[in-house]
């Protein structure tokens, strides 16, 4: 049943789509995702006001308070597709001087606001379920009520799958908020329901406390939407698939040798750079490393529509001492802490004196303390080995997730 109903709610999506959507295939055009979000934000408006209208008739004739609560909570559901509409219609601004990197991070502004929404409307669904329960009433059961709150969810179920295509089509957190409100909506929908049918049959109202059950649910639900809108504004790490597939498309390259470093920068879901750091030999022939690098970033942005900056990492791999060196730091390394690594190894020898510069990459669970006891170990353990060599050694985290 249920894939029948997501079948037929997709043929219905892109039948919208293609009625009020010009060039609706090239969803990484900022235009066409506005247009996109616009048409999910008046469905959803248009869908709420009338929910929102017979669940609150109803509420008034039956004296729920489960009933009245649900339908604000259309009511701040339309409110907040409204929000989506107008942050679709703002992210689609082309870049200016203020904003060099677009307004597409209006989209994750939306989906907080949204989720502020939620949470509210949790927050006083709790208050009012509170007072019910010490103020109780005798509620009034009419077939009725329930037949019209049993279409209202299959409004919903459709609302509900509507956004989980959009939102899966144009990549869009707002949508994706919006379905897990939708969802959200059937449960206290639901809940509603229950309570009427266990107070008409069992003389028992428990109006307020599914009230309550629904207010805390609804509350949680609209801070795991705040965390997902707020990562990418405060700079979440990078996806793990997302680092390992760019990482291995780099490096599949002739003279690549290897690469580390890579940032992924979130300027919107389809404004996205990045920068990378890659190994090449240090005597290769500069303009066929240019001319290398300059095809990975094209070809990067073809596959995934990632802005690309290689910064090129000239590695000694010509001189056998690099190799005796680096193993010999590798090996230290693994020794202290099988969860750090280095890269970005260089050697530089005058007479008897050697220096070796490279990076340490440790866990973010490092304090200052640890950072500064991992590099004097190291020094040590290196100074033991050969007291010539000195070592220049710079701390860093990853920024993958872990």
């Amino acid at each position: 049943m249920r894939f029948y109903s997501d079948r037929k709610t997709q043929s219905m999506t892109k039948f919208l789509i293609r009625l009020f959507i010009e060039n609706h295939e090239n969803k990484s055009d900022p235009q066409v995702r506005s247009a996109y979000g616009m048409l999910a934000g008046i469905v959803g408006v248009s869908i709420n006001i009338l929910l929102f209208i017979c669940k609150a008739i109803i509420g008034f004739l039956s004296k729920s308070i489960a009933i009245l609560a649900d339908s604000f909570n259309n009511l701040s559901d339309a409110g907040s597709f409204f929000v989506s509409i107008l942050a679709s219609k703002l992210s689609k601004k082309p870049a200016d001087k203020e904003h060099p990197f677009g307004h597409q991070r209006i989209e994750y502004i939306a989906a907080l606001v949204i989720s502020l929404i939620i949470m509210y409307a949790g927050l006083t669904l709790f208050i009012d379920s509170i007072k019910r329960i010490f103020n109780p009433q005798v509620l009034v059961f009419d077939w009725i009520f329930i037949i019209i709150l049993a279409a209202t969810m299959l409004f919903k179920v459709w609302l509900m799958l509507f956004n989980k295509n959009i939102g899966e089509m144009i990549n869009s957190n707002v949508q994706k908020a919006a379905y897990i409100d939708s969802r959200n909506d059937l449960i206290v929908t639901t809940l509603t329901i229950i309570s009427m049918l266990i107070a008409k049959y069992f003389s028992v109202s428990l109006d307020g406390f599914f009230g309550i059950a629904v207010s805390v649910f609804v509350f949680i639900s609209g801070l795991n939407i705040a965390k997902t809108a707020l990562l990418p504004l405060l700079g979440a790490a990078a996806d793990k698939k997302l680092y390992e597939k760019i990482t291995d498309k780099v490096e599949a390259y002739a003279g690549i040798l290897g690469t580390h470093d890579l940032i992924v920068h979130n300027y919107g879901p389809s404004n996205i750079m990045a920068t990378i750091h890659a190994q090449v030999p240090s005597d290769s022939d500069l303009q066929k490393i240019h001319d290398t690098i300059d095809k990975i970033e094209r070809d990067v942005y073809k596959e995934f529509g990632i802005s690309l900056v290689i910064h090129m990492d000239p590695q000694q791999i010509n001189d056998v001492r690099y190799f005796i060196y680096k193993s010999m730091v590798d090996s230290i390394v693994d020794h202290i802490d099988m969860d750090a690594s280095i890269h970005d190894f260089h050697f530089q020898t005058r007479n008897k004196n050697i220096l070796l510069k490279f990076e340490v990459c440790v866990p973010h669970s490092y304090t200052e303390q640890q950072e500064n006891e991992i590099v004097k170990t190291i020094k040590r353990k290196i100074s033991e080995t050969n007291p010539h060599i000195k070592c220049d050694i710079t701390v860093e985290h990853a920024f993958i997730e872990s």
